[in-house]
């Protein structure tokens, strides 16, 4: 009897020590707890076992695994709390036991455990699984009873602790997941607020050279610093000097903008620094100017390059002594205005050139954040059109659309007006489209009537000059004896070899000068048509292949 007790207990507690390695080795309790259960009939020759849980939002009790049941028996696992002998356990937390289910009133049978030994008396034990001091779910087996046995202390016990077992693992898992939600949401977060950061309101970029002025702008918008802004025209330049001042401290006061380039001399002066009464024929009464009228915010003046150079000097001392005299008079106005400027010209050319003061020029060019023509970030022009095109739906009720190729039209242009010209190409195209899908053929340049040809190769001396493909010396074509150019060989004769597009000479044939520019300037003069560009340019249709394969040159096919 007494080895018959001892043999029983080491089975038992076999059986923890295996159902304890097996919960600990995963956090996937599905899994594990189905082991778990696995391991127990086999060792206590019992007949089905299962778990079933409580979820959060839900009233129900759900099946989380079972052994012994097929798929549609594991999916009738579902009871209400009080409902049958898994529902009453799991409302009283106490632990069920039932020797004969034919004569239990509480056995549901919901899964037909009683029909598969018909006449055999079958037993049914049942354990609240409890976590954190609450009942989470049940444990319940069955196994035949043939001798009717009354008392199941042992197997009760058994159990208790198994389902304790199960308890801890499920504590620990629901722990584990909360915790890494949590991070996943701290995550989810920062990439948010970080991303949010690198944004700018109004600005839509992801290219490589926008996120480095992304970068500049939250670096140097906190500071008082003098920001210079240079680029083409049409780059958004005010539209980075807002997004300064937005970020900076002195987001709440004022932002004062004022375009050097369309007020004189005279009417800057009092514009800028203000005006007393009678100061000059049609000065009725004192007028603040912009300086004081952004005192504690922010002075925006556009096109700097373009104030003349005695305007300049005046201009010096306000920013040295951050002080003025309003026009007609003689009272020194102190302000704290934070200074941004912006230019599309080379103003290292023109200090050079004595037009614009060497002192002036260091005073202002304190940080410098160069704005990328459009032309250099190709990458965000889909975005970007995107964005005008739902701003024109949105303000005349419309939902146009782009259709892959007028978005590959897009892509490829030169746009030398930048984002200026792209918005303006959207609305246009927008406003004139006969159906709500624009394609290819709605752009006015599919037709050779591109609105902006003429401007592709601008090449002022007082401007940024536009980006340019990657230069390639000119190879001069060969002389014949008496100086004059030989002509260019055959077609049949031509050879792979690189082939010298046209003279190095000069651009009063309204040509650029580089090579691969000429190319380009060819191909869009003829609706990249190769043959017309090659009658263009003077040399054969052959002659212009090899020499747009050997610059890279790819022909765009709209």
């Amino acid at each position: 009897m007494m080895n018959t007790q001892m043999t029983a207990a080491r089975r038992e507690l076999n059986v923890i020590y295996e159902i304890s390695k097996t919960l600990a080795t995963s956090l996937d309790v599905h899994k594990t707890f189905r082991e778990a259960l696995n391991y127990l009939l086999q060792a206590m020759d019992w007949r089905r076992a299962f778990v079933v849980l409580s979820e959060p939002g839900s009233a129900e009790l759900h099946g989380l695994c079972a052994v012994g049941l097929s798929l549609e028996e594991s999916q009738r696992l579902k009871f209400l709390p009080g409902e049958g002998i898994v529902g009453r356990v799991y409302a009283t937390g106490m632990p069920f036991s039932a020797p004969d289910l034919r004569a239990e009133p509480l056995f549901l049978n919901r899964t037909g455990g009683a029909d598969q030994s018909p006449g055999a008396c079958v037993a049914m034990l049942a354990t609240p699984i409890r976590a954190d001091r609450r009942t989470v779910g049940v444990l319940a087996v069955d196994y035949l009873n043939p001798q009717t046995r009354s008392h199941f202390g042992d197997d009760l016990q058994l159990l208790k602790m198994v389902s304790t077992l199960m308890g801890q693992a499920l504590l620990l898992h629901r722990s584990v997941s909360a915790a890494h939600d949590s991070m996943q949401d701290e995550v989810r977060r920062m990439s948010k607020a970080l991303k949010s950061g690198n944004k700018i309101e109004h600005v839509v970029g992801t290219s490589a050279p926008m996120l480095e002025v992304f970068d500049q702008v939250h670096q140097v918008a906190p500071a008082r610093t003098t920001v210079l802004l240079r680029g083409e025209s049409g780059t958004g330049k005010e539209v980075i000097a807002r997004a300064i001042h937005s970020l900076s401290p002195r987001k709440r006061e004022a932002f004062v903008c004022v375009n050097c380039a369309a007020l004189t001399e005279s009417l800057l002066e009092s514009e800028l620094f203000g005006h007393e009464k009678g100061s000059f024929t049609g000065a009725q009464g004192q007028r603040k100017g912009r300086f004081e009228m952004a005192h504690g915010g922010t002075l925006f003046l556009d096109e700097i390059g373009d104030i003349s150079a005695s305007f300049q000097a005046k201009l010096l001392r306000v920013l040295q002594e951050r002080e003025f005299e309003r026009v007609g008079g003689s009272t020194a106005v102190k302000v704290d205005v934070r200074l941004i400027l912006a230019t599309n010209r080379d103003l290292e050319r023109m200090v050079k050139a004595g037009e614009f003061r060497a002192d002036l020029y260091y005073r202002i060019n304190v940080v410098s954040i160069q704005l990328p023509p459009l032309r250099e970030r190709r990458e965000d022009i889909p975005a970007m059109a995107k964005h005008f095109l739902d701003r024109f739906n949105r303000d005349n009720a419309r939902t146009t659309q782009f259709s892959p190729a007028a978005m590959r039209v897009l892509s490829s242009c030169y746009w030398p007006g930048n984002v200026r010209e792209l918005e303006n190409c959207v609305e246009r195209t927008a406003t004139m489209a006969h159906s709500d899908v624009i394609t290819d053929l709605a752009f006015p340049c599919q037709g050779n009537r591109c609105l902006t040809q003429v401007l592709h190769h601008i090449d002022r001396e007082d401007a940024v000059r536009p980006s340019r493909l990657t230069e390639i010396p000119i190879q001069e074509r060969p002389m014949g004896p008496a100086g004059a150019d030989a002509a260019l060989p055959a077609p049949s004769e031509v050879s792979p070899e690189p082939v010298a597009v046209a003279a190095p000479t000069a651009v009063a044939d309204g040509k650029p000068e580089g090579e691969s520019e000429r190319l380009v300037w060819a191909m869009e003069r003829s609706g990249w048509v190769q043959a017309k560009a090659a009658r263009l340019l003077k040399i054969s249709p052959r002659q212009m292949g090899y020499a747009l394969q050997k610059h890279g040159i790819e022909v765009r096919k709209f």
